[in-house]
């Protein structure tokens, strides 16, 4: 192994030696992700992303890694397609950027995927749902609701403006939310 490389010429052995460090770098940066130590965590990216939410980055440790890897193994395809030098550096080049370019847009959009969780009672308006355990006239009583909200059945505090009490498995639409998060519910006129 250590003949075939030192007989090689200079143009192919920088190639060779930056992809077999690229995806030495890339298979021990995965086994690391896969193993819970990912490496970009332990930046200070972090405390940005959590503050301000940074969006699309080029140029980041996996995407610099995807670069040279892609870089260094698509010149060694050109130099044995016998392509001239400059034809294999503008190929390898673009296909590295080409590499970062898809890691960065797959990294973006998988933070896009992220969701806090956190329940906007706002987007309980207008929604139906059931009453739960009964709910005082004119506010007399708070009870509790099932209604859907933000995709997830919820079990929510009600009152009601109503003149008479609305029973349990009463179809109800919610009109409005007070400030601590308790429904404002109608009856759902059939």
């Amino acid at each position: 192994m250590a003949e075939w490389f030192s007989n090689l010429a200079l143009f192919p052995k920088i190639y060779w030696s930056i992809a077999i460090i690229g995806s030495l770098i890339f298979i021990i940066s995965m086994i690391l992700t896969f193993a819970g130590s990912d490496s970009d965590d332990l930046s200070t990216d972090s405390e940005i992303d959590a503050d301000t939410g940074v969006g699309f980055q080029f140029i980041t440790f996996k995407n610099l890694v995807g670069f040279f890897t892609i870089f260094g193994w698509s010149g060694i395809a050109c130099i044995d397609a016998q392509l001239s030098q400059p034809i294999t550096i503008i190929i390898s080049v673009v296909c590295g950027l080409i590499m970062m370019t898809i890691m960065a847009a797959m990294f973006y959009y998988m933070r896009k995927l992220n969701d806090s969780g956190t329940l906007d009672f706002k987007n309980a308006i207008n929604a139906v749902g059931e009453v739960y355990l009964t709910i005082g006239a004119k506010r007399s009583k708070i009870g509790k609701a099932h209604v859907r909200v933000q995709g997830a059945l919820r079990e929510l505090e009600a009152l009601t403006d109503s003149e008479t009490d609305l029973k349990s498995g009463s179809v109800i639409k919610v009109k409005n939310v007070t400030e601590n998060g308790i429904l404002i519910v109608e009856l759902l006129n059939k």
